[in-house]
This record gives C-alpha cells, sequence and structure tokens, in this order.
C-alpha cells in the first residue's frame, strides 16, 4: 500500500500546484515545481508493480481520474503561456513596424529602370 500511497500524496501536491492562480509573474516558479512533482512522480510510478490489493485497486482508479484533471490543466496552462507567446511576437513585430515603418516596403520610386529587348 505504501508505494501507492507515496504516488497518491505526490499527484495530490501537483493537482493543488495546477489548480492555483497562476499569473505571468509566478508562471516560471510553477512550471519548475510541477516538473520537479513529475519527477518524482515518474520515479514512483516505476515501483508499481501488480499484484495489487482490493485498497491499492481503489486508490488507482482515484489516481486515474486525477491524472485526467491534471493533464487538462498543464494543457491549459502550456495554451495560456503558447497564446503570451503569440501575443509577445505579435507586440514586437508592431513595434518594430512603428520604429521603422518603411522597413518592409520594395518599391522601385523615383528609379527609371530602361529595359531594351
Amino acid at each position: 500500500m505504501n508505494r501507492l500511497r507515496e504516488l497518491y500524496e505526490i499527484t495530490i501536491q501537483l493537482k493543488k500546484t495546477l489548480v492555483q492562480e497562476i499569473t505571468a509573474k509566478d508562471r516560471e516558479a510553477v512550471i519548475e515545481q510541477v516538473n520537479e512533482l513529475i519527477d518524482k512522480r515518474s520515479i514512483h510510478l516505476q515501483h508499481v508493480n501488480p499484484p495489487f490489493t482490493e485498497e491499492e485497486k481503489v486508490l488507482g482508479k482515484e489516481l486515474v481520474v486525477l491524472n485526467e484533471e491534471i493533464q487538462t490543466k498543464m494543457l491549459q496552462l502550456f495554451n495560456d503561456l503558447k497564446s503570451e507567446m503569440k501575443q509577445i511576437k505579435k507586440q514586437r513585430k508592431s513595434n518594430m513596424s512603428y520604429t521603422n515603418p518603411y522597413k518592409s516596403v520594395q518599391t522601385l520610386d523615383g528609379m527609371f529602370m530602361d529595359r531594351k529587348k
């Protein structure tokens, strides 16, 4: 029972970390904490082997449900990060076009090209 109990406790910590409100300022710390917990979890998952007792089976079913919730929260965190990166890239491009508006203009204004065949 001890092998699944530790895994369950780490999974609960991971869920609590992901459920809290994550702002842009503390996102990096949260991601580091999530990575550490995932590493711990993977070590404990390697030690989980059958046969399982009835208590372990019940705990395993709870772990599956928690895992789905964690995956949803991690996907949401990833999508938030991705959208923020797109917004920063768009803002950077907008700032560059404001500082140098004629950078991308390719006109031959004021130039005569003589083409003889």
